[in-house]
């Protein structure tokens, strides 16, 4: 018999007594302790792949951050640490043909270019593209109230007059209420304001473009006469002699 089958028996055997001394009972202990060092080792091994495949398990099945999300959050909270940026120009409606303008409580889209009403400040709200649209000359800001009509306002602190900036794919911009999800500011061909519930991104009523103050019009052959201009030459000798010859037929 070898001399690990001499450590089991020995193990399994009744309790000696104290006398009879173990037959090589330090290399049993030894063969032991390395048998449970090795079976401590695979476990530790099992062990590590099972955590491995645990962690990318959760990896995978954890949803990426919403960047979109966050974006939409921030942009929802008004800056109030940094200073604001402030933009002056007009905006050309692309149904009326005209500039928006505030005068007073009064919202229409019927200013020629260079008037003193379509001057507009545009206002920054965020780090994103929420502003405040506030006439110069009336000093009111484009508000939007919760029947979604267009009013000037004398105190732009509230959501309904902030507006969300947005360029679409066609160059023209479009400005969505902060406070009514889907309303847009829009004007008829008679520069009148639509009820903005029924208005929408895709519509000609919501397109606007930003002009600087007395700049050249967007489109320079649209609803302009053109005017000729006679040029006069001198008369000859030869045009006074077909009149001589005239007059004495």
């Amino acid at each position: 018999m070898d001399r690990s089958g001499a450590c089991l028996s020995w193990i399994h055997l009744p309790q000696p007594s104290w006398t009879d001394p173990p037959p090589d009972a330090l290399s049993c202990v030894r063969q032991l302790k390395r048998r449970m060092y090795g079976m401590n080792q695979r476990c530790i091994c099992i062990s590590f792949h099972f955590f491995v495949l645990w962690f990318h398990a959760q990896g995978e099945n954890h949803p990426s951050p919403n960047f979109n999300q966050y974006v939409r959050t921030q942009g929802a909270v008004t800056d109030q640490l940094s200073r604001k940026q402030v933009r002056i120009y007009q905006l050309y409606s692309r149904t009326s043909g005209k500039h928006v303008q505030i005068q007073g409580k009064r919202v229409t889209a019927t200013a020629e270019d260079g008037n003193m009403f379509a001057r507009l400040f545009v206002e920054t709200d965020t780090f994103g593209s929420r502003v405040r649209i506030r006439g110069a000359e009336s000093g009111c800001y484009l508000c939007m109230n919760r029947k979604g009509k267009l009013v000037g306002k004398p105190n732009g602190r509230s959501r309904d007059c902030i507006f969300t900036e947005i360029v679409l794919e066609n160059n023209y911009t479009a400005f969505q209420n902060a406070k009514h999800e889907g309303w847009y500011v829009a004007f008829t061909r008679k520069g009148r304001p639509i009820k903005a519930s029924r208005t929408r991104e895709n519509q000609r009523e919501v397109h606007f473009i930003k002009r600087l103050h007395n700049s050249p019009p967007p489109f320079p052959n649209m609803d302009q006469s053109k005017h000729f201009d006679f040029i006069r030459f001198p008369s000859t000798n030869r045009a006074k002699r077909n009149r001589k010859s005239r007059n004495s037929s």
